[in-house]
């Protein structure tokens, strides 16, 4: 069988994952695909590659296709996504002598958001320096979850403490010369902080916010619309790999493959923390995390336009775009559930029925309306026990101006 390739970018973090194991494992093969799959050095250059058309797809952050729609980048593009690549997989890590402070003041060393969150708040009170953080891109889900647990937590971004973009791979070491105190991104850079540089993670985003996405398959919305038969052969793809990659079984395989030096180039134990959900939080602390990181299970593949909104809920709460029914409406259609429920339908796929759903208000797993049989949602709280409604969206953004 002849196979049409596609041009693939992403980033060398765990969550690329489910993109690596489609061509590895031969589910894009079987989907009459070729991924083509080209590392890049940081989110900036994913975002402007895709734009300009040097990719076909790319592992994407999850608020990029609605930066780039809303013209938020240097190249405004329209772009969507018809899957998600998980939930789940970063954490908030720290210096060694940042934590000592914040365990001074009494964070704990179960990863729980809000104790943790408010020992930072002291240690940032009473530090005669303003602290800095680290995230991967300005619009990124990374950036937006630790501003949210920072102004829940009492600390006022950009005021209080200042945040930096800096690449995924670059940030173990700006910690370990001190060029920062901390960093959100995803793993395995958490860990390599923690083995290399004697950090210690502090929090997590299963923490901050339950069941939440963060990377993407996106592509221009204009190749979409031209390629519609290879959007859906990717989606099925992309969903049988997160299958594979859901089975505990097979995650000493996963790990191999993602640890080769086409893709992370670390070590297999270090890549297997995250997919275990046993993570080394530093000073030979292990725990226990079962959703760190869920390719498959919890519908996580869902495009759910209520997540598109709030990510825009942020943005506009930031100051990077004004809200407006039309921003809404833009952000919502970034997020394709029509074209994944078009592409597994054939494969009697189970599928969520809604688009959009509020969260905030699920403590654990549970069955949702779901098409074609039954679906079993993560628990979907926030930590400072906010309720996101996407149909009080103006009421939610509201309620978070200070």
């Amino acid at each position: 069988m002849s196979l049409t390739r596609l041009t693939a970018g992403f980033l060398p973090l765990l969550d690329s994952v489910l993109l690596v194991l489609a061509q590895e494992k031969g589910f894009a093969a079987a989907e009459g695909l070729d991924l083509r799959l080209v590392r890049e050095t940081s989110w900036a250059n994913i975002r402007d590659r895709a734009a300009i058309g040097h990719f076909d797809i790319a592992q994407m952050l999850a608020p990029m296709p609605l930066a780039a729609s809303l013209g938020l980048t240097p190249i405004a593009t329209p772009m969507i996504t018809p899957i998600v690549l998980g939930l789940g997989n970063n954490a908030i890590t720290v210096s060694s002598e940042l934590w000592k402070a914040m365990a001074d003041e009494g964070a704990r060393d179960d990863l729980a958001a809000g104790p943790t969150g408010a020992a930072l708040a002291r240690v940032v009170a009473a530090s005669s320096r303003k602290l800095r953080f680290g995230v991967v891109h300005q619009t990124s889900s990374h950036n937006y979850e630790l501003r949210y647990w920072l102004a829940a937590s009492g600390i006022k971004p950009d005021r209080d403490v200042e945040i930096v973009v800096l690449p995924p791979p670059l940030l173990p070491d700006a910690l370990g010369t001190g060029g920062i105190d901390g960093y959100c991104v995803g793993e395995p850079w958490n860990s390599i902080g923690v083995a290399t540089k004697g950090a210690r993670i502090a929090t997590v985003k299963a923490s901050i916010w339950q069941s939440s996405p963060d990377k993407v398959i996106g592509m221009r919305t204009a190749w979409a619309e031209a390629h519609p038969d290879q959007v859906a052969a990717l989606v099925r793809a992309i969903y049988r790999a997160g299958i594979w990659c859901g089975v505990p079984e097979n995650h000493a395989e996963a790990a191999r493959i993602m640890s080769g030096a086409a893709y992370l180039d670390t070590s297999t134990e270090i890549v297997a923390r995250a997919l275990t959900g046993m993570l080394d939080i530093g000073a030979g602390v292990v725990r226990h995390v079962p959703d760190h990181f869920v390719p498959h299970a919890y519908g996580a593949n869902f495009p759910w336009k209520s997540h598109a909104l709030w990510y825009y809920s942020q943005m506009v709460r930031w100051g990077e775009v004004a809200a407006s029914a039309e921003h809404a409406t833009l952000a919502a259609a970034c997020f394709r559930p029509d074209l994944y429920r078009a592409a597994l339908a054939s494969i009697g796929a189970v599928m969520p029925a809604d688009d959009y759903k509020t969260d905030g208000t699920r403590a654990a797993a549970a069955p949702i309306t779901a098409i074609g049989g039954t679906l079993i949602a993560g628990p979907d709280l926030f930590f400072d026990g906010k309720v996101f409604d996407p149909t009080l969206i103006d009421a939610y953004i509201d309620s978070q101006r200070d």
